[in-house]
């Protein structure tokens, strides 16, 4: 049995691994916590919480990820700007020099599985010299008991090594970072950047590739809960839209916050943890998520406190914007253990609009949701990002969540599509960004509004409510919502200036039909005609 059991240096010969120090085998979390003290990676903040960090990458490096581009999957990638392609020989050189580098460190593996439905359940293990990156890999995934143990076998292996940098001259690498996926020997190198969501969303590629393929499963990047009478939701959104926090609700069960698939029975979690962006973490709107951050066993990466009291401070950015804190999903009161549930009844599809012109909620049409769930927009502001400028930019990330789909759009899209048909699924468009204006002039949406226009989505309470037609996005607007002011529901009346907010709305309009060209032959006039 591997649980709790260390090696001097023996276990890992099958995957090259032949000359290691020390091998501790699905370590439980006090030990180590003990050796992320003893090898000084991190500190325990107040009340428990780990907190670590992450040196010159606070986030992933996208220009640094690679698949290796070999006869079983050329075919089927799709290639470009985010699934960019590697020589099998670069990646076999690369591995060879990796592995000698690994002669007499201390390892630590966690043997685990991605996907909480058993028949798509695949075994996956992850080799790393950090011990809060094990502890990372325990909290995320989903935890093998004893007995599974024994019988472990991996499909897919992680060789995760911050401290082994690539060389771009020699290795082919981008950058001293590297986050190489090869599906033909069922390996993912992973060097130079200790950013704990490489290792996370790495898993999540291989889920984006497999199940869609091979076991017709719509995997997706949303969060998912469920009501009391088995009606599930599912969030889609980028990262900032809200997805985590909007789906922890204290009034329904929460299946996952990030990564889920869709088969023939429904929806299932790909993991055991969550993975929540903390800056600005408001204790009074997001009760459940404040609360992981003041327990043993949650990791905080990049996130600020006071070195005497080791209280944190989640208002600080002054390490980056992108604070994080990894948890067991356990820690959310109501969370599923199961992480399963039934076919979704509510497709809810979340933007950021630092433009202000969307609506804070808006029905779709079928044809409507694959064209959004193709566009995946949001808006980046200001100060979030190093080199932006003072105006907000518009993003376009497919399938709200582009730097993770191996395969091109149009295979979600089109599966996406075919399931909200045959379950009749009621799709809708939240806007949790600005209002009133765009970033600089309006306001951020309350967080209480959205939850009371989510909760009316969800209930129905939309069913006797006259909805109008706002003209540039020819979206469905509700004209009254519980709880949330009128006025609120249509942007443009909560404009001062009429006229900036329609030359506004007519711009973004517009770069949502340029984004959208590259989508045409792929998909219906019905679909293509939406803007």
């Amino acid at each position: 049995m591997k649980l709790n059991y260390i090696s001097r240096g023996t276990g890992l010969e099958e995957h090259g691994i032949t000359n290691a120090n020390i091998i501790y085998w699905t370590s439980p979390t006090p030990v180590l916590y003990e050796q992320i003290m003893q090898h000084r990676e991190g500190l325990i903040t107040h009340l428990g919480a780990m907190a670590v960090k992450t040196g010159h990458y606070t986030g992933r490096a996208p220009n640094d990820k690679f698949i290796v581009d070999e006869p079983g999957c050329h075919d089927k990638i799709w290639w470009g700007t985010v699934n960019r392609p590697f020589d099998p020989v670069k990646f076999d050189n690369l591995h060879k020099r990796l592995l000698k580098f690994l002669n007499g460190k201390d390892l630590y593996v966690q043997d685990c599985f991605a996907g909480a439905r058993m028949q798509h359940r695949i075994p996956i293990r992850v080799i790393t010299e950090k011990a809060w990156h094990s502890l990372f890999v325990r909290n995320m995934f989903i935890l093998a008991t004893p007995e599974e143990l024994e019988e472990h076998r991996p499909e897919f292996t992680i060789i995760d090594i911050p401290s082994f940098h690539a060389i771009p001259s020699i290795d082919g690498t981008n950058s001293e970072a590297c986050i190489i996926v090869n599906f033909a020997k069922r390996l993912i190198l992973i060097g130079g950047t200790s950013y704990g969501g490489e290792i996370k969303k790495s898993i999540f590629t291989i889920m984006n590739y497999l199940l869609p393929l091979q076991r017709n499963c719509l995997s997706m990047h949303c969060s998912a809960n469920v009501g009391k009478s088995g009606d599930v939701a599912v969030f889609f959104g980028l990262s900032g839209t809200g997805k985590t926090t909007l789906s922890a609700d204290p009034n329904r069960a929460l299946i996952g916050d990030d990564e889920h698939g869709w088969d023939d029975e429904g929806v299932f979690n790909f993991e055991g943890g969550c993975y929540a962006k903390l800056i600005r973490l408001s204790q009074e709107s997001e009760p459940e998520i404040y609360e992981c951050t003041r327990r043993f066993g949650t990791i905080l990466e990049n996130v600020a406190f006071d070195t005497l009291t080791r209280r944190i401070n989640l208002d600080d950015d002054s390490f980056t914007e992108n604070t994080r804190g990894a948890y067991p999903l356990s820690y959310i009161p109501n969370a599923l253990s199961s992480g399963t549930a039934g076919h979704p009844r509510n497709v809810i599809m979340l933007t950021c609009d630092a433009f202000g012109v969307l609506p804070p909620i808006s029905r779709l049409t079928p044809e409507q949701a694959v064209y959004h769930f193709l566009s995946g927009y949001t808006a980046k502001v200001a100060g979030t990002e190093s080199g932006m400028g003072k105006e907000p930019q518009a993003t376009f990330s497919t399938c709200f969540g582009a730097p993770f789909m191996a395969l091109h759009p149009s295979v979600y899209a089109e599966m996406l599509k075919g399931k909200i048909a045959r379950h009749k699924v009621n799709c809708w468009l939240i806007n949790t960004g600005w209002s009133g204006g765009g970033f600089g002039v309006g306001s951020r949406i309350k967080i209480k509004y959205s939850r009371a226009m989510i909760n009316a989505a969800l209930t129905g309470a939309f069913d006797e409510i006259p909805f109008e037609t706002e003209p540039f996005f020819g979206l469905s607007i509700p004209k009254s919502c519980p709880d949330v002011p009128g006025e609120l529901l249509n942007p443009r009346n909560i404009w001062s200036d009429k006229d900036d907010y329609d030359n506004t709305a007519r711009s973004l309009a517009e770069r949502f039909r340029s984004n959208f060209t590259q989508f045409e032959e792929h998909v219906t006039p019905d679909i293509t005609g939406i803007l």
